[in-house]
């Protein structure tokens, strides 16, 4: 019976001890698993890193997280083809909708003829700035604010609105800065 070289079975049990799998160990020696595994099977399986644990997450989830990226943009699509294009009648049920959900409406103890409208939809958006229009509120009269996390850009955020709803940045009140809350969990 001949004896493997000695040198590749301490290379081999030196590469995993630095955490290298039986099939990493068996490419870069050109030896068979089954050796390797004779000759490492004594020492601990190693603890793969943050990057290699990443690495192998990707692996197995990115043709999930494709095939559901596909899925929804054909249903976006389909949902679009169905729609078309919206009649003004149609329009102005889903801004009523819209403001109904997610507008702050006139109370008696705050009299004023004002709607606040707060969402982070960027269709939503210019859906409600469309509805704003076709029942006849100017331009002039909108006010645009942006409420963002501390450690958010708040730079290129005031740019992103600004930019959708076709206003310079200075044109938009006051930036508010949420706090981070490290109880809550998202």
């Amino acid at each position: 019976m001949v004896q493997a070289k000695p040198e590749l079975k301490a290379r081999a049990r030196d590469l995993r001890r630095a955490g290298r799998t039986y099939d990493e160990i068996v490419a870069e020696l050109g030896v068979a698993k089954s050796s390797v595994s004779l000759w490492v099977r004594d020492l601990p399986k190693p603890r793969p890193s943050p990057e290699r644990m990443h690495a192998m997450r990707e692996a197995r989830w990115a043709p999930h997280r494709a095939a559901r990226d596909r899925a929804r943009k054909e249903a976006r699509e389909a949902a679009k083809q169905e729609v078309g294009t919206l009649t003004d009648r149609e329009l102005f049920l889903i801004g009523v909708g819209l403001y109904w959900a997610e507008g702050t409406k006139r109370k008696a103890h705050d009299p004023r003829e004002k709607v606040t409208f707060i969402n982070s939809d960027r269709d939503m958006i210019k859906v409600y700035l469309a509805w704003l229009s076709l029942t006849g509120v100017t331009a002039e009269r909108l006010r645009f604010s942006v409420m963002i996390h501390e450690s958010a850009d708040v730079g290129a955020a005031e740019r992103y609105w600004a930019d959708l709803v076709s206003r310079d940045v200075t044109q938009f009140g006051k930036t508010t800065l949420k706090r981070h809350n490290p109880k809550t969990v998202r």
